[in-house]
C-alpha cells in the first residue's frame, strides 16, 4: 500500500512539500501490492465477481480481441479543477506527470500537498492492456486476495474499491484504492491522507468517497478520449 514516509511526520510538520512529494512517490509504486487490513466495503458486488465472463471468453472471440484503447488519455487532465481543489487543498491543479518508459500503455498524474498540518495525495493512472480479456484478467488478479472492499456500482465495466489503516510511530495513515475496468483498459486512483498534529487521518468515508469521485471523472475522461 502507498503511503506517506511516517517515520518523517515530525520533521515533515515544517518541511517543503516538494521534499514529501518525493519520498512519497519513492514509496507508493504499485497500486494493490500491500496487503494491510482493509477496513471498509462499499455495497455491491463481491470482489473479482464482476464479468468473469469476459475473461473466460474463447480468445478467438470477437469481442475479446478487440482493443477498444490504443492508448491513455493525458491523466493530469482527468479530473476537475475543483475537485482537485477539493480532494487535495493547497495542491498545483495541473497536477505532476510521472515519467512511463511507454506512455501507451501507463500514464500518472499525482497530485499533493501539506496545507497546515493535514496532508493529501492523489494519484490517477490508466493502463492499456491488449484485449478486454487481459484487462479482465489483471482485474480479478488485483481484486481476489483484497479483502475487506467490495464493487463500485456504475463505474466502467466493474470496479472494486478498499480503504486501509495504517498507523505507524503512532502517526496514521487512511488510503483508499479504487481499480475500474473499462474494457481493454484499466483505471486505478490512490488517495490518502494524514494530520502531523493530531496524529489522526481522515475517516473511512472522507477517503472512500474521494477516491471514487475521482476515479469516476477519470473513467469519463478514458471514455471521452480517441479509441480506435
Amino acid at each position: 500500500m502507498r503511503s506517506l514516509p511516517l517515520p518523517l511526520a515530525l520533521s515533515a510538520r515544517l518541511a517543503p512539500v516538494a521534499v514529501l512529494a518525493t519520498a512519497g512517490w519513492a514509496l507508493s509504486s504499485g497500486p494493490f501490492a500491500a496487503t494491510p487490513t482493509a477496513e471498509h466495503r462499499p455495497t455491491g458486488q463481491a470482489p473479482g465477481t464482476a464479468n468473469t465472463q469476459s475473461a473466460a471468453a474463447p480468445t478467438t472471440s470477437a469481442a475479446t480481441a478487440t482493443k477498444t484503447y490504443s492508448s491513455s488519455p493525458a491523466p493530469c487532465a482527468a479530473v476537475a479543477t475543483e475537485t482537485v481543489k477539493s480532494l487535495v487543498p493547497g495542491a498545483k491543479t495541473d497536477g505532476k506527470e510521472i515519467p512511463s518508459t511507454d506512455t501507451k500503455v501507463r500514464r500518472t498524474c499525482s497530485w499533493n500537498a501539506l496545507k497546515g498540518y493535514d496532508y493529501r495525495w492523489l494519484d490517477v493512472s490508466y493502463e492499456i492492456t491488449g484485449s478486454d480479456a487481459a484487462a479482465q484478467k489483471s482485474y480479478t488478479a488485483r481484486t481476489t486476495d483484497k479483502s475487506g472492499g467490495g464493487a463500485v456500482p456504475g463505474l466502467g465495466d466493474s470496479a472494486y474499491s478498499v480503504v486501509n489503516l495504517t498507523t505507524q510511530d503512532k502517526q496514521e495513515t487512511r488510503e483508499g484504492v479504487v481499480l475500474a475496468r473499462v474494457s481493454n483498459a484499466l483505471v486505478v486512483v490512490t488517495y490518502n491522507g494524514s494530520n502531523f498534529e493530531t496524529k489522526k487521518a481522515p475517516g473511512a468515508d472522507e477517503i472512500n468517497k474521494g477516491a471514487i469521485k475521482a476515479a469516476r471523472e477519470a473513467v469519463t475522461a478514458l471514455k471521452g478520449g480517441q479509441k480506435n
